[in-house]
């Protein structure tokens, strides 16, 4: 069977490429007589690759020297609990809720102190990013929140919020890599890998050194300190050695294609095409709010559930997967991150031509 056009939102589609290398090497990485499943993390040669992932993450990121980057198992719903572990130093955080995973995290953090909603979309059903031109944080504040890319409502921020010396956290799982970000504007960005950057198994957390505190309370368990990972090198447990390889792979592919510029103006090419179809048809209906549609997620309707469930049978015979929208919400969805080529953005629009005409 030809491989299919992935359109799922994590685990997502990754460059062919990177996945024939691996293939390549599956039985034996450099010579070793081994797969990068079988060596020890303890090894020179697992050093090599957790060292060179980092470089290259560095020059693709432009991340400053005072920032560390810690490869952290557990996923987004980890970093919940972790970020407020670490950061309430005052006890008390901002919470901008712009969707289903910023609520969660935001109920997280309220285990472990006083976290508020300085704006929240929910009224609005997530279709759009508050208007935080007119918020005033407290300098009492340990730091504000915001997830960059709401992946099952196709919203993203496009202007971040202005925080002045309170750290800006933001999860940026959904859009990791696909366009520059100034990490000097943020004091945490973490994202789990599985959407944008590589299989399932790991998030990376990139953190301002003089939030690594060694001074937290002794009660918070060891694996829930970024201080130890930072102190680690990332190696205080077995790291998922196969995971970051992966991640590694897909960083020098990205580099290869001339780095995050260049990514932005493919991924605004392909997001383009589709919104503007979309903005077109007489079946379709985009339902993010147009001054903050996403690159990466862009969710549509029919306004007919049985329609929507036709629509993504169809679409899956014809080899274009994974576009039923998030169980939440319903819809559609198309995912169309780094490693979704222009060809399939194209086929998915050739589809749904043919889809509006049967259907109309």
């Amino acid at each position: 069977m030809s491989r299919v056009y992935n359109f799922s939102a994590g685990p997502a589609v990754l460059p062919e490429e990177v996945l024939k290398e691996a293939a390549a090497e599956m039985m034996d990485y450099r010579g070793s007589g081994m797969s990068v499943m079988e060596i020890s993390h303890r090894s020179a040669l697992f050093q090599s690759i957790i060292d060179e992932a980092e470089a290259d993450l560095r020059t693709l990121m432009n991340i400053p020297d005072n920032y560390k980057v810690l490869w952290v198992q557990g996923g987004g719903h980890l970093q919940f609990a972790m970020v407020p572990l670490n950061l309430m130093k005052n006890g008390r955080a901002e919470y901008i809720v712009t969707g289903q995973w910023a609520k969660k995290a935001w109920k997280e953090a309220q285990k472990y102190g006083s976290a508020s909603a300085a704006a929240d979309s929910s009224p609005q059903n997530f279709s759009c990013i508050p208007d935080c031109s007119g918020i005033t944080f407290d300098k009492k504040d340990d730091y504000v929140y915001i997830c960059m890319n709401n992946t099952i409502y196709g919203t993203a921020w496009h202007t971040l919020p202005e925080t002045g010396d309170i750290p800006l956290v933001a999860d940026i799982s959904s859009c990791f890599l696909s366009e520059p970000l100034d990490v000097s504007r943020f004091g945490i960005l973490w994202g789990g890998v599985q959407k944008n950057v590589g299989p399932a198994g790991v998030a990376i957390a990139i953190v301002r050194e003089d939030l690594i505190r060694s001074d937290l309370d002794e009660k918070i368990p060891t694996m829930l300190r970024y201080d130890t990972y930072a102190s680690s090198g990332s190696l205080y447990n077995t790291p998922p050695v196969y995971t970051i390889y992966m991640c590694g792979k897909v960083f020098k592919w990205l580099l290869k294609q001339g780095g995050l510029e260049a990514m932005k103006q493919k991924n605004e090419e392909k997001a383009a095409l589709l919104y503007d179809y979309l903005d077109s048809s007489t079946l379709f209906h985009p339902t993010a709010a147009v001054k903050d549609r996403s690159l990466m997620n862009v969710t549509f309707v029919t306004g007919n559930p049985e329609l929507d469930k036709k629509f993504v049978q169809e679409a899956e015979a014809a080899g274009l997967v994974n576009l039923k929208g998030h169980r939440t919400v319903g819809g559609m969805r198309a995912s169309i991150y780094n490693a979704m080529p222009k060809e399939g953005v194209e086929e998915l629009i050739r589809f749904m031509r043919r889809f509006e005409e049967e259907n109309a």
